[in-house]
């Protein structure tokens, strides 16, 4: 394993550990996402537009649809919160995979999507929704190990908050400062270039995702998958041969 990968989900950590991570989950995010909506035309992380829509639907009474809303809001709340338990519980064992085992039960998840969508053609009533819940999950389990593991600072399943704050630090950068006496506006040049990493593997992982389930279906999410296991195997098996020495 090359040795800058080691310490990607290690609770032992660096900014630029955190930033390489969350590089790497904006893409495997948007290559989800994008995957997500080919097969089930529906975005499952956007959940602003989830919960407009179930206003929206009560007001229209399509019932059906508020009740599959809701239970998106669920599901994305549920991975959130399934990832603070994992992280906390790994973390008072001392565990070096406290932050890789909700990207180990994602990696799982998205091989289960696959597996969903094998059969959605053939039942495809009963698996949609399924389908839907399982992908909401994984994006709320996602960004909260991100979020966790960088104290807030960077976000990977959703756009909004860093075009905003891209917004806001290009605003900075141009702005012009006319008088001398005064602090001057300046950018943070450093999240300027975060900011602009995220939003491109993002996009990236989006396109890139969004080709590979129109031409290999949902085998698309092998990659993903394996780029997951790629990053946490090597601390769950660190902790796994220090549980057998101790139980030795």
């Amino acid at each position: 394993m090359h040795p800058k990968l080691r310490g990607w989900v290690d609770v032992h950590r660096t900014r630029k550990a955190n930033v390489r991570l969350g590089l790497t989950l904006a893409f495997v995010a948007g290559a989800t996402n994008a995957g997500g909506f080919l097969a089930v035309g529906q975005y499952t992380s956007h959940m602003t537009g989830v919960v407009s829509a179930v206003a929206d639907n009560i007001v229209l009474g399509e019932w059906i649809l508020v009740i599959a809303g809701i239970g998106s809001l669920l599901a994305f709340l549920a991975g959130a919160m399934t990832t603070a338990w994992i992280v906390n519980w790994g973390l008072r064992r001392s565990l070096r995979s406290a932050f890789g085992l909700p990207l180990l039960l994602e990696a799982m998840a998205l091989l289960l999507f696959g597996v969903f969508g094998a059969v959605l053609d053939l039942f495809y009533g009963l698996f949609l929704p399924l389908t839907v819940i399982l992908l909401c999950f994984i994006m709320g389990l996602q960004n909260a190990v991100i979020t966790k593991i960088s104290k807030a600072e960077i976000r990977t399943t959703h756009l909004t908050g860093l075009i905003t704050d891209l917004g806001i630090e290009l605003g900075k950068l141009l702005y012009v400062n006319r008088h001398p006496e005064q602090a001057p506006v300046l950018a943070n040049r450093d999240k300027l270039r975060l900011q602009i990493r995220m939003i491109a593997s993002f996009f990236g992982g989006a396109v890139l995702g969004a080709l590979g389930f129109k031409y290999i279906g949902y085998a698309s999410t092998l990659p993903l998958a394996a780029m997951l296991l790629l990053l946490i195997w090597r601390p769950i098996l660190q902790d796994w041969a220090v549980r057998q020495k101790t139980v030795t």
